[in-house]
């Protein structure tokens, strides 16, 4: 801090939880302002986002640079820097002159004779107080970098964390699945189709490794981002020449630790196609007529179906109303027994979802929400990749997207509903949920997102 500046006006530049002047400031909508890299830190465990000075909560998330907060620190800092620059203590032993000239070959203050030296003539040099602006300017950028960082691999591990613990669960849950689906449809169980199912747990068991040691990568990784955040964390509160000197290697360090981001793996079986399916599904097809039709308006899932992650209850949905143009179409069909087929187009549209409900619930409620009287093959385009979901629970289904045509199986004296992949003749999902003694409307769901 500047002596010679009044103690109200420094109050008035410093940070109320560093205590130092601010680095990079940033205002809340209290009005009270700290810096950015102590706000975040400050916020990380904390249950509900409040200001430090007096403890109004926020719901900003996203921080804009306080220019004029930022530009009175920068005169507050170069009155503190010039008021050194002119000390006794900052004169060349050799020249007795002030040393206002960086080095920034070997980061040292000289004289205006040492550096025109042969020993320093050849180097880069700039002001000081040109150093230490740009200096600043640099920490600033590399701890928001390190920090979008640091929670993009919090954000990948908190929605993708519980995969390898899910992960065996879901093979052998698929592979009784499919047997049952063999079952329903009295298909014979052939050799290849029996290879295929020992291929799903060899395979799978391979890709549990390769997750389980993906996520220890991250962890990894987000340590050492941690850890190189806290020590620029420190170095901003160091004195300006301190951190000239000092700088630079740590900014190397910033930079190397950046590289080389682990992404989470999305583990996806190819789709092995089934001996005889279709010919067998054709047996129970029927033709269902699309008559009634809803629009986005009453649509409340597709939308909010990206914000599905894993929790430590296991995967939620967000199902507030979304604004995208999309519809939905449903057939009037209500079966009361035995089993019926048919198809659905899907290939046109990225966001899309087909299945069955119940008649009362279609009919008590009138609009499409994930429900557990709700049966449907969610497919949703996420990031730089799709997923598959299947509701009544809600979970990932990690297989191929279908192409073109999903074909429904529902299976009304078991209680089960299937989706196939037509154009691969495979099984996407089995879903052992329906009750038998409530039978469902024949509800195609179909939702585009234009």
């Amino acid at each position: 801090m500047d002596s010679n500046l009044p103690e109200n006006f420094q109050k008035e530049l410093t940070c109320a939880i560093c205590l130092n002047y601010f680095i990079d400031p940033v205002t809340m909508g209290c009005g009270h302002s700290c810096c950015c890299s102590c706000l975040y830190v400050s916020w990380e465990k904390a249950e509900s986002p409040t200001c430090p000075v007096c403890r109004e909560p926020s719901e900003q998330k996203n921080f804009k640079t306080n220019i004029v907060l930022k530009n009175l620190v920068s005169m507050a800092r170069k009155a503190s820097l010039w008021q050194f620059l002119s000390s006794e203590d900052n004169r060349c032993g050799l020249h007795k002159e002030a040393k206002q000239i960086f080095c920034e070959d070997n980061r040292s203050l000289l004289c205006l004779h040492c550096s025109s030296s042969q020993e320093h003539e050849a180097h880069r040099h700039c002001s000081v107080e040109e150093a230490v602006e740009e200096h600043r300017r640099k920490l600033s950028n590399q701890m928001r970098s390190l920090w979008e960082k640091i929670q993009e691999i919090q954000k990948n591990l908190s929605k993708d964390g519980r995969i390898p613990v899910y992960w065996m669960t879901y093979l052998y849950r698929r592979q009784d699945e499919t047997r049952a689906f063999y079952e329903a449809l009295q298909l014979v169980l052939h050799e290849k189709d029996k290879q295929n199912l020992e291929i799903l747990i060899k395979e799978g068991s391979k890709l549990s490794g390769q997750l389980e040691k993906r996520q220890a990568e991250m962890i990894e990784k987000r340590i050492s981002l941690r850890a190189m955040y806290d020590e620029l964390m420190d170095m901003r509160l160091k004195p300006d020449v301190e951190m000239l000197k000092e700088l630079g290697d740590k900014l190397r360090r910033s930079e190397q630790v950046q590289l080389h981001m682990p992404q989470p793996l999305q583990p996806e079986f190819p789709a092995r196609p089934i001996t005889r399916l279709m010919r067998r599904l054709n047996c129970f097809r029927v033709e269902v007529s699309f008559t009634g039709e809803i629009t986005h308006d009453n649509i409340r899932l597709f939308d909010d179906v990206r914000s599905l992650r894993f929790m430590r209850d296991g995967p939620h949905v967000s199902l507030d109303p979304g604004a995208s143009n999309c519809f939905a179409a449903w057939g009037a069909q209500v079966f009361n027994s035995g089993k019926r087929y048919w198809e659905v187009n899907v290939d046109k549209s990225w966001d899309w979802a087909v299945g069955v409900c119940r008649d009362s619930w279609m009919k008590k409620n009138g609009t499409l929400t994930e429900s557990k009287d709700t049966f449907l093959l969610i497919h949703v385009k996420e990031d730089n990749h799709t997923t598959l979901w299947t509701t009544a629970p809600m979970a990932p289904q990690y297989i191929q997207k279908p192409l073109g045509r999903v074909g429904v199986f529902l299976d009304i004296d078991n209680g089960s509903v299937s989706f196939v992949d037509v154009a691969r003749c495979s099984l996407i999902n089995s879903h052992p949920s329906l009750c038998p003694h409530s039978p469902p409307t024949v509800l195609i769901h179909r939702c585009t997102i234009f």
